[in-house]
C-alpha cells in the first residue's frame, strides 16, 4: 500500500469515525447508561488525532486535541455533557469532517476559510476547558492518591515514574505505507521520550537484506505532558493502532512490579540483552533487573494473569473478565478482517456484465431449444441455474442495510427541532431492511423532505400538545420492510394530522378539483403531493413555498415506486413509499398481446386464471370477490380481435388488487431492466424495457399504475352504472 492509498482509508475511516461520533452524541442525552456510549465518542476523536498525526495533518490535529480534551474532562466526570454541549460537540464534528474534505480535495495543510471557521467552536470548547476546577487525582483503595506517590501492593515494585513501551515493528510494515519513525514522532506528541534504544537483533546480512522489510525494533522510555492530564494506556495503545496486527507491542505503566517486567522478557526472547536496555533507559535499576531475572527463573511458565493473582494485585474474577474480552475482540477483528471495501463503481460494472450474462444465456437457451438436442438442452439449463445463482450473489452485494441511512436524520431532528423550538424524537425502526445500494442512495433526500415537513407542519408546539391531552414530545416514526417483493417505508408523526375540508377548499380556489366532485380521503390527501400546493399560512426556511412534496412525488417516481398519504385529524398523519428492491435485475413474467411481448415483475403477480367476465363489464368474480381488471390491448390501442382462451393475470400491489387481460402466458424470465430514453419519460403504465433472448425488446408494465388505472377504471363505471338506474327511476314528466 503506497502513501496515497493509505491517506484514501484514512479519509474514508475518518467519515465513519465521525458519523459514529455523531450517532453517539445524538443517543447519549436519552440513554440511560451514557459511559460506554462517551467512552465510545471519546475514542472517535482520539483515533482521529492519531491518525492525523502519522499524515503530519497538524491542523487537524490541532482542533481535534481540543475537542478531546472537552471529552476527556467528560469521561472522567468533571463535565456534564447537556444538550448545549451535545449542540456545540456536534457543530465541532461538521467542522472536523470538512476538514477531512479538505484533505480529500488536495488541502494538506487547511486553508484560512476553515481555520476561521474553526476558531468560534475552539473558543467555546475553551470555555468548557476554562470553567471547571480540577478534580482531585484518582486514588487506590487505600485511599492514597496514586499521582505524585508510590503505590504498595503486593510484590516487588519497579521505583519509575515514567511508562515503558517496547515495540517490534512487523516485517511488511514498510510495505503498507507505514513509516516507523512517524509513530515515535506521534508518540512524542503526548509527552516526554526520555530515552529510546534501537533494537536490531533481527538485521540480517547485507546479502541477505530486503530494503522493503522493517526488521527494527525500540524500548522506550517515556513521561506524559503534565499540563495535558495523565496519559493513559488506551492513549499509548492508540498511537500504534494502525501496526496492531503486525507489530509486538507491549506497555508497562510506572511503578509496574518486577513480574510485570518478567513476562515482557519472556516475550521479547533475549531476556539479558533486553534487560541491559531496561537499565539503559532507566525503566530498571540494575538490582530490579537480576532479582527479574531471579523470578523468572523461579517461574518460567508462569501466565501474567496467574502472577498478579498470587500477589494479590488483582481478583480473579478480573482477569477472567479480562481474558473473556480478550478473546471476544479477536473474534471481533477475526470477523472484520474477512470484510473487504469494494468501490460500488465495480460493483455496479460487475451488475451490468450479470446483467449482459442473462441476454446471452437467454439468446442460447432459444438456440438449444430451437436446435432439440437433448445434451445441448441440459446444458444450457445447468447454465441458466448457475447465471441465476451468479445474478443473486451479485445482487446481494449491492444489498445495504437502510439504517445508515435513517440514522443520518437523527441529526436532522436535533438540529430542526432546535431551530422550531419544538421537542421532538425520531424513533426509528427496520433498520436492519435491505435494499438496493443505488436505491438508498437516492431516497436520501425525499425522506428528508418528509420528515421535515412532518415536523415543520404535522408536530404541533408543545403548549398546543398540552392543551390536547398529549406528550409535550412530539413523535416521528420511521419504519423499512419487505412487502411483495417491495420495500415499503413509512414516515408516521402523531401531530395534528392533515386537514381535509382545508386541502379540498384550497384545491378547488386552484382549479385542481372542480366544485361538486366527490372525491376519497385517499385522492384529497394525494393533492398535497401536486406541484405548488401549500396550506401554510406563513412561509419559513423549511416551507410554505408549496416545493418539496411534488419533488419527493417526482424523485419516488423515478424510481419505479409509488408515495401515498393517510391521515387522521387531530391524531397524526402517515406517508408510505413504496419502492422496488433492486433497479438492474428482477425476475419478471412475459405475457403477450397479438405479437407483442410485455413483461411484469413476478413479485407482483399473485396468480394467473383464465378469463372470465359479463360483456361490457370491466370486473370479474374471483372466488366471491370483484376483481377489476383492464384490458392491455385496449390500453395500448391495440389493432385485432382478442384470441380465444383470453387469461387474467392478478395483479397486486400493496393492499390493492386488479387483473391484467392478455392473450398469452409465456411464463417466467430474469429480466434485466433497461432505461427508457427520455422521449418515452411520459409514457403511463410502462417503467422500462429488457432484451429478450431473441434480441426482441419487450417492454416492462409498471404495476402500480395498471392498478391504479383498474382501479379508477371500475369505479367510474360503477358510477355510471348507478346514475343510469337513478335516471331510469325518475318518472317521466
Amino acid at each position: 500500500m503506497d502513501l496515497d492509498e493509505a491517506l484514501q482509508l484514512f479519509i474514508v475511516e475518518c467519515r465513519e469515525l465521525l458519523e459514529d461520533m455523531e450517532a453517539g452524541l445524538l443517543a447519549v442525552e436519552n440513554a440511560q447508561e451514557k459511559s460506554e456510549i462517551i467512552n465510545a465518542v471519546f475514542r472517535a476523536a482520539h483515533t482521529i488525532k492519531g491518525s492525523s498525526g502519522l499524515f503530519s495533518l497538524d491542523h487537524i490535529v490541532a482542533f481535534t486535541h481540543v475537542v478531546e480534551s472537552v471529552l476527556d474532562r467528560v469521561r472522567s466526570g468533571k463535565l456534564a455533557l447537556n444538550g448545549p454541549l451535545v449542540a456545540l460537540l456536534l457543530a465541532c464534528g461538521d467542522h472536523m469532517r470538512a476538514l477531512v474534505d479538505g484533505v480529500a480535495s488536495g488541502e494538506q495543510s487547511g486553508t484560512p476559510q476553515l481555520t476561521e471557521s474553526g476558531e468560534p467552536l475552539v473558543r467555546g470548547l475553551q470555555n468548557y476547558l476554562d470553567s471547571g476546577a480540577a478534580a482531585p487525582p484518582p486514588t487506590d483503595p487505600s485511599g492514597v492518591p496514586e499521582t505524585g506517590s508510590v503505590r504498595r501492593i503486593n510484590g516487588i515494585q519497579v521505583d519509575t515514574d515514567h511508562w515503558h513501551i517496547s515495540v517490534r515493528f512487523g516485517p511488511d510494515v514498510l510495505r503498507n505505507g507505514m513509516d516507523p519513525m512517524s509513530f515515535i514522532r506521534y508518540l512524542a506528541t503526548l509527552g516526554q521520550i526520555t530515552a529510546i534504544t534501537t533494537v536490531a537483533d533481527a538485521l540480517p546480512d547485507v546479502a541477505t537484506m530486503d530494503p522493503e522489510t522493517c526488521y527494527l525494533g525500540f524500548e522506550i522510555a517515556f513521561k506524559g505532558h503534565a499540563d495535558k492530564g495523565n496519559v493513559d494506556k488506551a492513549a499509548i495503545e492508540q498511537v500504534f493502532e494502525f501496526v496492531r496486527e503486525d507489530s509486538h507491542l507491549f506497555i508497562l505503566p510506572p511503578h509496574s512490579l518486577v513480574s510485570a517486567y518478567v513476562t515482557l522478557l519472556e516475550q521479547q526472547g533475549d531476556s539479558v540483552r533486553l534487560g541491559e536496555m531496561l537499565v539503559r533507559c532507566g525503566s530498571l535499576t540494575r538490582q530490579e533487573l537480576d532479582s527479574a531475572l531471579n523470578q523468572q527463573v523461579e517461574t518460567p511458565a508462569a501466565l501474567i494473569g496467574a502472577i498478579l493473582v498470587t500477589q494479590g494485585s488483582v481478583q480473579p474474577e478480573v482477569v477472567e473478565a479480562a481474558l473473556q474480552k480478550q478473546k471476544h475482540a479477536k473474534e471481533t477483528m477475526v470477523a472484520e478482517s474477512r470484510s473487504i471495501r469494494v468501490d460500488a463503481d465495480k460493483l455496479d460494472q460487475l451488475i451490468n456484465l450479470v446483467g449482459e450474462l442473462i441476454i446471452a444465456g437467454a439468446n442460447v437457451n432459444m438456440i438449444a431449444h430451437r436446435a432439440k438436442v437433448v445434451e445441448l438442452e441440459e446444458s444450457t439449463s445447468k447454465l441458466s441455474t448457475l447465471v441465476e445463482e451468479v445474478r443473486d450473489s451479485a445482487l446481494q452485494m449491492r444489498m445495504v442495510k437502510i439504517g445508515a441511512t435513517f440514522n443520518r436524520f437523527q441529526r436532522v431532528v436535533h438540529d430542526v427541532s432546535r431551530d422550531l423550538g419544538k421537542d421532538i424524537a425520531l424513533v426509528i425502526e427496520g433498520e436492519d431492511t435491505e435494499l438496493d445500494k443505488t436505491v438508498v442512495e437516492k431516497i436520501g433526500d425525499p425522506l428528508m423532505h418528509l420528515i421535515r415537513n412532518s415536523m415543520d407542519h404535522g408536530i404541533e408546539p408543545a403548549e398546543v400538545r398540552r392543551a390536547q391531552g398529549k406528550a409535550e414530545q412530539g413523535m416521528v416514526r420511521l419504519n423499512a420492510f419487505h412487502d411483495s417483493g417491495s420495500i415499503v417505508i413509512t414516515v408516521e408523526d402523531d401531530g395534528g394530522g392533515l386537514k381535509r375540508d382545508r386541502i379540498l377548499a384550497k384545491a378547488i380556489e386552484r382549479g385542481l378539483v372542480e366544485p361538486g366532485h366527490s372525491l376519497s380521503d385517499a385522492e384529497v390527501y394525494s393533492l398535497v403531493l401536486e406541484p405548488g400546493f401549500s396550506t401554510a399560512d406563513k412561509v419559513s426556511n423549511l416551507s410554505g413555498r408549496g416545493v418539496g412534496m411534488d419533488v419527493v412525488k417526482r424523485n419516488i417516481a423515478a424510481l419505479r415506486g409509488t408515495v401515498s398519504m393517510t391521515s387522521e385529524e387531530g391524531r397524526g398523519t402517515t406517508v408510505t413509499v413504496r419502492l422496488p428492491l433492486t433497479l438492474a435485475i428482477i425476475d419478471g413474467f412475459l405475457i403477450g398481446v397479438d405479437k407483442a411481448v410485455y413483461a411484469i415483475p413476478l413479485d407482483m403477480i399473485e396468480e394467473c386464471v383464465a378469463f372470465s367476465a359479463e360483456p361490457d363489464h370491466d370486473y370479474t368474480n374471483l372466488r366471491g370477490e370483484v376483481l377489476p381488471f383492464i384490458r392491455l390491448r385496449q390500453l395500448f390501442g391495440m389493432r385485432g380481435e382478442p384470441t380465444r382462451g383470453e387469461n387474467i393475470v392478478v395483479l397486486k400491489h400493496g393492499e390493492q388488487r386488479a387483473g391484467l387481460v392478455v392473450d398469452t402466458l409465456l411464463g417466467e424470465f430474469q429480466t434485466v431492466i433497461k432505461p427508457l430514453g427520455k422521449m418515452f419519460s411520459q409514457v403511463r403504465c410502462v417503467s422500462g424495457s429488457t432484451i429478450l433472448g431473441s434480441g426482441d425488446v419487450a417492454l416492462i408494465l409498471d404495476v402500480p399504475s395498471l392498478v391504479q388505472q383498474a382501479m379508477a377504471s371500475a369505479e367510474a363505471s360503477v358510477t355510471a352504472a348507478c346514475r343510469r338506474s337513478r335516471d331510469v327511476a325518475l318518472p317521466a314528466s
